[in-house]
């Protein structure tokens, strides 16, 4: 369930508002232990989420960095030479 969450801090272009919120709903995904709450944990589910974008957002406006930003694309091709390397995704034979 984590492995959607990236590193956000020090790219160019820098992290959308889009990529922190699914940052912050697999988070509390995780920690809760269910990709979908129940009604009565839904408000507690969501303000959660909520709570932790905020306290995202203003921790990579406060970050410094010494070295260069990264390219996005990049750094996805390396992660998917890695990948392919592995054998994580091979295709199955049935």
């Amino acid at each position: 369930m984590c492995r959607n969450i990236h590193t956000l801090h020090n790219f160019e272009p820098a992290a959308t508002d889009d990529e922190v919120r699914a940052a912050a709903l697999q988070y509390v995904r995780k920690i809760s232990g269910t990709t979908k709450p129940s009604k009565a944990n839904a408000e507690a589910f969501d303000r959660a989420v909520d709570e932790i974008e905020h306290a995202t957002r203003h921790l990579l406006a406060d970050l410094v960095a010494v070295a260069p930003p990264k390219n996005r694309e990049e750094e996805a091709a390396k992660a998917r030479a890695r990948a392919e390397k592995s054998g994580r995704y091979a295709p199955r034979v049935a």
